[in-house]
C-alpha cells in the first residue's frame, strides 16, 4: 500500500512495493520502520469493550502492530485475504493442515515434498486418524483419479524439494475444486515474487520466511496466506492453536523483505550461471534446475513462473555415498548445513529413501546446492574442487 493509502501501489514495481508495503510511517510519528511491540496483555478501555472484544487488539497471541505490518506486506505480495505469522516454516505447514483436516479425512500430498512435512503427516496426522496418500509430481489433471469423497486437502510443493519437478498447479486445482477439496502449496522456492499461488487457484500459500524473506540465516519464521474462502477458518484455527511468532523475529523478517527483490535477482543470476556451467562439467550426470531448457518440466516452469531462485541439485556421474561425501568434504566456500535462502552458499547430500511413488532412477548420488551472494567464479572453483575429489574417491 502506498503511504497515502491508495490502491495504485498494486501497479508499482516489485521492489517499490517491497520497500513500502506493510505499514505507514506516518502512523508512527514518521519513523520509517514500525515499532517492535512486545505484548501479551492488552488493556481495554472499559468493561463493555472487554466483554464485546470490540477493539482491534485483545491479546498478544492474536496479533500486534508488528505482526500486522508483516502480514499486510505479505498480503500485498500474495494477493491474499489474510496472512498468519508462525514461528517456523514447518509451523506454516502444520498449522493449516491441522486447521483443515480431521479424523476420517483423506489427504493427498505430493511424494516429492519437504521431508518434515512428510514426517508430520506420517506421524501426527495418521495418529489423529487422517488417511495420508502420496502422489507423483507429474500427475497434473490425472490426480482426479486419486481424489476420494473424503479428500479434503491436496498438498502441493512446486518445484519439488531436492529434485525440483514442477507440478501443473492449475490442473491440480481444477480437479481438487471439482471434488470439493482445497489446495495448499508450499511456495518457498519461488516466493510470491516469482509465483503467486492464489492467482493460479490455490487456496492457501505457505512460505518458510526463514529463507528468502529473512535472508540472513538467523531467523525462524513462517507465513500462511489464504484466499477469502479459507481465511476465516485459518485465522480461527491459528488463534485456537496459539502458535504465534515472537515480535523481534517478525521485525527482522519485515526488515529482510525490503531487500528480498534485489537479493533474489542476484541469487537467480548467479545460480543460472553456475547451473548452466555445471551441465558441461565432467563428473556431472544431470543438473536438476527447472529454469534450464534441459529440464523435463522447463516448459511448465516457463508457463507459470516469472523467475527462479538459488537452490537446485546435481547428480554425480556414478558412485555412491563415498563420492558424495568426498565432494562435500572438499568444499571450502560452501558450508555444509540445512536450510537455504541466506547470503552464504550451502551444500547438502540428498536422500530419497522416504519416497513411495516418485522413485526416478538417478545416475549417481545427488547433492543440493544453495547459491548465495558470493562471486560466481569463486563458487565455480569450489565446486570444481568437489568434483575433482568425487572423481578421485
Amino acid at each position: 500500500m502506498a503511504k497515502d493509502g491508495s490502491e495504485h501501489s498494486s501497479r508499482m514495481g516489485i521492489n517499490t512495493r517491497l520497500a513500502h508495503s506493510g505499514n505507514n510511517p506516518h502512523d508512527y510519528f514518521g519513523f520509517v520502520n514500525p515499532p517492535v511491540v512486545h505484548a501479551s496483555t492488552v488493556l481495554f478501555r472499559d468493561a463493555a469493550s472487554m466483554a464485546a472484544r470490540s477493539q482491534k487488539y485483545t491479546y498478544g497471541t492474536r496479533g500486534t502492530p508488528t505482526t500486522d505490518a508483516l502480514a499486510h506486506a505479505i498480503d500485498a505480495l500474495e494477493g491474499s485475504a489474510g496472512t498468519i505469522v508462525v514461528p517456523s516454516g514447518l509451523a506454516a505447514v502444520t498449522v493449516p493442515l491441522l486447521a483443515f483436516v480431521s479424523a476420517g479425512d483423506h489427504l493427498l500430498i505430493v511424494d516429492t515434498v519437504y521431508h518434515p512435512t512428510r514426517n508430520f503427516a506420517d506421524t501426527m496426522l495418521k495418529r489423529l486418524g487422517v488417511e495420508v496418500e502420496y502422489y507423483a509430481p507429474d500427475l497434473g489433471a490425472s490426480i482426479a483419479a486419486l481424489i476420494k469423497p473424503n479428500t479434503k486437502v491436496v498438498f502441493t510443493e512446486s518445484p519439488a524439494s531436492n529434485t525440483f519437478e514442477v507440478q501443473d498447479i492449475p490442473a491440480i486445482v481444477k480437479a481438487a475444486h471439482a471434488a470439493g477439496a482445497i489446495v495448499m502449496m508450499d511456495n518457498t522456492w519461488a516466493t510470491p515474487l516469482y509465483f503467486r499461488p492464489l492467482d493460479h487457484g490455490v487456496d492457501i500459500s505457505i512460505h518458510a520466511a526463514t529463507k528468502y524473506p529473512a535472508g540472513h540465516s538467523d531467523v525462524l519464521l513462517g507465513t500462511v496466506s489464504a484466499n477469502e474462502t479459507c481465511w476465516k477458518h485459518l485465522y480461527e484455527s491459528f488463534c485456537t492453536l496459539g502458535c504465534c511468532a515472537g515480535p523481534d523475529d517478525v521485525y527482522q523478517v519485515l526488515r529482510g523483505l525490503r531487500t528480498m527483490g534485489v537479493r533474489l535477482e542476484h541469487h537467480q543470476r548467479s545460480t543460472l550461471a553456475i547451473a548452466s556451467w555445471l551441465e558441461g562439467q565432467k563428473g556431472v550426470a544431470r543438473v536438476l534446475h527447472p529454469a534450464l531448457p534441459s529440464h523435463p518440466d522447463h516448459d511448465l516452469w516457463k508457463r507459470d513462473f516469472s523467475g527462479s531462485s538459488g537452490i537446485f541439485s546435481i547428480v554425480l556421474a556414478g558412485g555412491g555415498q563415498k563420492q558424495q561425501h568426498a565432494f562435500l568434504d572438499a568444499l571450502q566456500i560452501f558450508g555444509l548445513g540445512y536450510s537455504w535462502g541466506g547470503y552464504e552458499s550451502l551444500a547438502v547430500p540428498v536422500w530419497l529413501g522416504d519416497r513411495v511413488v516418485a522413485k526416478a532412477p538417478y545416475e549417481g548420488p545427488l547433492i543440493r546446492l544453495q547459491i548465495g551472494l558470493e562471486d560466481v567464479d569463486d563458487l565455480k572453483a569450489d565446486i570444481s574442487r568437489g568434483l575433482t575429489a568425487a572423481a578421485a574417491a
